[in-house]
């Protein structure tokens, strides 16, 4: 990002950036951060998981302190940032000494979350979706009678729903759209308590969400915007392709294929195993590879999580169909995609997303280091992103 940095580590590098980013939306206070930070040991997963949790426990009695005196905004501030604080110990959890903490550390995040949207100053309601013989469970944020432009916001692999704060809930409220998100397979609700991972068909998401928002009055049918960052770049435009009820979506950053965040760190000589069809070799040979670099090995156990097995090549046979190449000149509707400068996923595949797109109504948005807006997902520059994106929203709205 810049040469003022928390950590030497890119990985937690990523992380406090994100937590600072917030700021801007009041789900974090910059000293909070700060000091923080200034108490984790670099490199070491349990001192991220205490120190994190430990500031999100004090900011959690804040917010107790502040409901039994009566200050109901106060607690809604602090409920915010205690389930904020909490969602970034929790990325890490998986690699600590006691990962058997999963659970009980996610349940209680969610709670801190959901006290703060009970006292949210515009209305928010929990939802549950259909979805098949299941159900997705959500969170709706109202703009007051309909019917109104909505936007679903789809959030990525690993980030908690109390980013999709920052990722358009109150950008859109501030513009009189609703907004809803929700727990996809594999993210939040429906992998902790559901045990439902990952797919790459995500038209098999969003079209149930998109149904569940046509029985409702106060949802514009001809105004439903699709928006999803990190990995819903993929997603995103995967259900477009066969999803034709969205009026737009947005994507951050563009994402054509998946896997390539995964190979792009194999030797080309154990890929020729997998391609070969050995995968007990490859499994074998990427354990010891990975197990050669702690600050890489730390990572992986929560990144294979949401694709419910411990096989790497499982996973990456997998992902061989998150791939939109034959299916991104099937997208009709009006698509923003940023570009920001030094994207670590999936460098270039925003403009490869921008040039498989048949149609011109389609833009592809730079995000630059001279601004502060560099890195996957912009996370020094959430308002700035959500400017853009939401001008140009606004702009193709009124051109429906």
């Amino acid at each position: 990002m810049t040469s003022h940095r928390f950590f030497d580590d890119d990985g937690f590098e990523f992380a406090a950036l994100l937590v600072l980013g917030s700021t801007a939306y009041r789900m974090a206070e910059a000293g909070e951060v700060y000091a923080t930070c200034d108490q984790i040991t670099e490199g070491d997963c349990d001192s991220w998981f205490d120190r994190w949790m430990a500031t999100a426990h004090r900011v959690r009695g804040i917010a107790e302190v502040a409901t039994a005196a009566g200050h109901e905004v106060s607690a809604r501030d602090a409920y915010l940032r205690a389930a904020n604080y909490a969602g970034t110990a929790f990325f890490y959890i998986l690699a600590t000494s006691d990962p058997s903490r999963s659970l009980s550390t996610w349940r209680w995040h969610r709670a801190c979350f959901d006290e703060a949207m009970k006292r949210w100053a515009t209305p928010v309601s929990k939802v549950t979706i259909p979805f098949g013989d299941r159900q997705l469970h959500g969170y709706f944020f109202s703009a007051g009678d309909g019917p109104r432009p909505t936007v679903i916001l789809n959030n990525g692999s690993d980030g908690p729903v109390s980013d999709m704060i920052e990722m358009g809930a109150v950008d859109a409220i501030a513009r009189g759209w609703n907004a809803i998100t929700f727990d996809g397979p594999g993210q939040g609700y429906a992998l902790y308590e559901d045990g439902m991972y990952f797919r790459h068909d995500w038209e098999a998401v969003i079209t149930p969400v998109v149904d569940y928002l046509l029985t409702r009055d106060d949802v514009d049918p001809e105004r439903i915007v699709l928006s999803g960052n990190s990995q819903a770049g993929y997603w995103v435009p995967r259900a477009a392709a066969f999803e034709n009820r969205l009026a737009a979506i947005i994507v951050d950053p563009g994402v054509v294929q998946v896997g390539t965040s995964w190979t792009s760190h194999f030797p080309a000589e154990l890929m020729q195993l997998l391609d070969a069809g050995d995968d007990a070799d490859f499994d074998t040979y990427a354990m010891q590879g990975i197990e050669q670099f702690p600050l890489a090995a730390r990572t992986l156990t929560k990144r294979m999580e949401p694709y419910g097995t411990s096989s790497i090549s499982a996973i990456l046979h997998e992902l061989g169909k998150y791939d939109l190449t034959e299916v991104a000149g099937r997208i009709t509707c009006p698509v923003w995609i940023s570009n920001p400068d030094d994207e670590q996923f999936w460098p270039s595949q925003s403009q490869q997303l921008f040039d498989l797109i048949n149609h011109d109504r389609k833009v592809l948005v730079p995000f630059t280091t001279a601004e502060g807006a560099n890195w996957h997902c912009e996370p020094m520059a959430p308002s700035l992103r959500a400017q853009r994106a939401f001008d140009w929203v606004s702009e193709t709205l009124d051109q429906l």
